[in-house]
């Protein structure tokens, strides 16, 4: 069981790591970030639907008095992970914000030691360690001047909070629902908060060429709908602070993306990194089997 959710976080966040491919995408048809953040959670919540009433609607029901779950999963980390995101970058530079994004394994774990009791162990604090160096060295941000408002700072640290969040919010909805049901309420509740503010006239005209129309749905199947639905259905047998650093594949992924599709530069520093957050990994892994 144990192995079976690392696999399924370990893949959602390879699929998560293929974003750029459709953003870039996305991009050159005339969307804005916040309109493709928009179009994941708009179109996700279409296919999740779609899914559910094929193999159950029963699993749509939901008790309304449990909305906050999804008010956390949906708006409070979701929406606002990407809005505080998107801020950092506009006032520091992508590779600060991501590596501020993955401070997100820092407030799951604490988070996690008040709400669940789960312990803060040796092996975790190594984990997190290599990974937030992996992270930084992909990022490039050791070997470049730290260029950071305080107000940029904010919005970063904000951003792997609200990132952190789904974690907490996920596990504790776990308790009642099923992985499917989370997951299309998660992009129900995304997407009330998101469309509002995308100008929805523009996302809609834009959508009207076929092509980011494709885009539109390849992003919100590849990149959201199967990495949710198997990074949920993780953390049923998995810590919610390993999970969130197992997760942090992604930037690896991202930046093998960026090597071997858009020619980006292969440094010894990527490849350190690369390398510490696989070593996270393993760690997470020897400590489970020595429990075991």
């Amino acid at each position: 069981m144990i192995q079976s959710a690392y696999l399924s976080i370990i893949s959602g966040a390879c699929l998560w790591g293929l974003i750029a491919l459709f953003f870039k995408f996305l991009s050159a048809c005339g969307f804005s970030p916040l309109q493709v953040v928009t179009l994941r959670v708009l179109v996700a919540a279409l296919l999740m639907t779609a899914i559910i009433l094929k193999i159950d609607p029963g699993l749509l029901k939901i008790r309304w008095r449990d909305s906050w779950l999804f008010i956390g999963t949906g708006l409070l980390s979701l929406v606002f992970f990407n809005y505080c995101y998107f801020r950092a970058i506009d006032g520091s530079s992508i590779s600060i914000a991501v590596l501020l994004l993955y401070t997100a394994p820092v407030f799951v774990m604490l988070l996690s030691l008040i709400l669940f009791g789960e312990k803060f162990t040796g092996h975790k604090m190594l984990a997190l360690l290599a990974t937030f160096c992996g992270c930084g060295l992909i990022t490039g941000i050791f070997a470049s001047k730290l260029a950071l408002t305080a107000e940029a700072f904010a919005f970063g640290l904000a951003s792997g909070f609200g990132y952190a969040l789904y974690s907490i919010f996920g596990k504790l909805a776990l308790r009642r629902y099923s992985t499917l049901t989370i997951t299309a309420y998660t992009f129900y509740f995304a997407t009330l908060g998101a469309l509002p503010l995308a100008d929805p006239q523009q996302l809609f005209t834009l959508l009207a060429d076929w092509r980011a129309a494709a885009g539109a749905l390849a992003i919100a199947l590849i990149c959201t709908v199967a990495p949710y639905l198997l990074y949920t259905r993780g953390l049923q047998d998995v810590d919610a602070g390993q999970a969130s650093i197992l997760a942090t594949l992604e930037p690896l992924v991202a930046a093998a993306v960026g090597i071997f599709v858009f020619g980006e530069e292969v440094t010894a520093a990527k490849i350190l990194g690369m390398a510490l957050i696989l070593a996270s990994i393993f760690i997470l892994n020897t400590s489970k089997s020595a429990q075991q």
